[in-house]
């Protein structure tokens, strides 16, 4: 299978005029699939929900593949309905971020989203043998996991998908820990969230860069960077590529990633690249490697 290059869902709280832009911008990328939906916060979701038609006809339009992504913590009666509802799309492929989802699955092929926790082949198959048809995999893994699930995946004729770029999602809370900052409670939070469009820095009593913030989600404070690892992840099976939305220049991102992906520049020049563009944190390799996540393992080229 040729490989493929996404977009993940927005993590962040962007306005609606930002997102359409974002994918207006998209829709002329070099990328294969789009993710989009509100994955993190519930109550963010009616900013931009009567968009979504029209950021997926535009999709569409452009020869894009849209997927549908559902929230990836569910615990209020209001959030069980909006799983209910989610589950019955029919025009779309969806993907799922938290089991919840499953109760309305049966019969009904679907993708599972980086934010569930598949980190071995029996829970791979499984939810294969339940429906599921594509594994976006967690950032955390390394590369041995990596290879055994995506080995796994070839036995069971699904696909695998990894993270490449952007931060790395670790946690995620039921407390607000962004509203809390601001002396805020979660049911008060005045989407503070927003003030943070790439995340809320979060440092340690030394005052030295650590994490990022994203109301309940923990990001790292790196951005994850697997473009050298490319050649290693085709070769063992990995077949989508997904790079996570940022406010700097996704489509010169997206433009470096497929060149790689296509052989027309190597890691090393697209390191070169990504480097160029001012992106206001290191990258990181170090989950790939079996290290700390948030270091960058260099390797002989």
């Amino acid at each position: 299978m040729m490989s493929k290059l996404t977009i993940a869902p927005i993590l962040f709280h962007w306005d609606a005029e930002t997102k359409l832009e974002f994918y207006s911008r998209i829709a002329q990328a070099p990328v294969d699939d789009v993710y989009i939906g509100e994955v993190v916060c519930s109550k963010r979701t009616p900013f931009f929900e009567k968009h979504y038609d029209e950021v997926a006809d535009t999709l569409t339009a452009a020869g894009k593949t849209v997927v549908f992504s559902s929230l990836a913590e569910v615990m209020l009666k209001r959030e069980r309905n909006m799983i209910a509802g989610f589950c019955e799309l029919e025009d779309y492929e969806i993907e799922i971020n938290d089991s919840s989802a499953l109760w309305h699955l049966d019969g009904k092929s679907y993708r599972v989203g980086s934010l569930m926790n598949i980190y071995n082949e029996d829970t791979m198959a499984y939810l294969a043998a339940r429906g599921a048809t594509h594994f976006c995999l967690p950032p955390e893994l390394p590369r041995d996991s990596v290879a055994i699930l995506a080995a796994k995946a070839q036995e069971l004729g699904v696909t695998v998908e990894v993270q490449v770029f952007g931060r790395a999602s670790l946690a995620l809370s039921a407390r607000c820990y962004h509203a809390r900052a601001h002396n805020r409670i979660k049911d008060n939070c005045q989407f503070v969230c927003e003030e943070d469009p790439d995340g809320m820095p979060l440092n340690t009593l030394e005052n030295r860069d650590f994490l990022s913030v994203n109301g309940i989600q923990t990001l790292s404070h790196s951005y994850l960077n697997l473009v050298h690892e490319f050649g290693d992840m085709q070769k063992m099976g990995v077949t989508h590529f997904r790079l996570s939305p940022h406010t700097q220049d996704m489509t010169a991102v997206a433009k470096t990633f497929r060149a790689v992906l296509d052989g027309d520049i190597s890691s090393t020049e697209a390191g070169q690249k990504l480097a160029a563009l001012d992106i206001p944190a290191p990258f990181s390799n170090g989950f790939w490697h079996g290290e700390p996540g948030h270091r960058m393992v260099l390797q002989e080229l």
